[in-house]
């Protein structure tokens, strides 16, 4: 989700942090109230910051979560997703998508222009 979209889809986020909680994931941090923010990424040379919607670990390993949900800007949300995905493959982390009715289709064309198809895909 891009900062820009935040106001819109607050309630959708909240209900992604309680959908992890209630499957176990601890140690959660979104940028919503009551949640520390998770950490920022910053592109060097230019004031573009990089924020994960939430940041969780499920036994020991750490989880970055992305709400796909239809933009104004899909390139810069691309540009999100790619890099939270390189990420994630470094450290040996997971990086997955959370959607809701509504956004599957253009979440599944992002998927599929981006080649992250093998990415399982959590639908709320």
């Amino acid at each position: 989700m891009m900062y820009t979209d935040k106001e819109k889809y607050l309630d959708i986020l909240n209900e992604s942090v309680t959908y992890l909680e209630n499957r176990g994931y601890e140690n959660i941090k979104a940028d919503t109230e009551g949640y520390e923010t998770p950490k920022s990424f910053s592109k060097v040379g230019s004031d573009i910051n990089i924020t994960p919607d939430i940041v969780a670990e499920k036994e020991g390993q750490k989880h970055y979560f992305e709400l796909s949900l239809k933009s104004e800007e899909p390139k810069l949300l691309k540009s999100k997703w790619l890099f939270l995905n390189a990420l994630s493959a470094l450290k040996s982390h997971r990086f997955r998508l959370i959607t809701t009715k509504g956004h599957y289709k253009f979440t599944s064309e992002m998927m599929h222009e981006l080649n992250l198809n093998d990415k399982n895909l959590i639908k709320i």
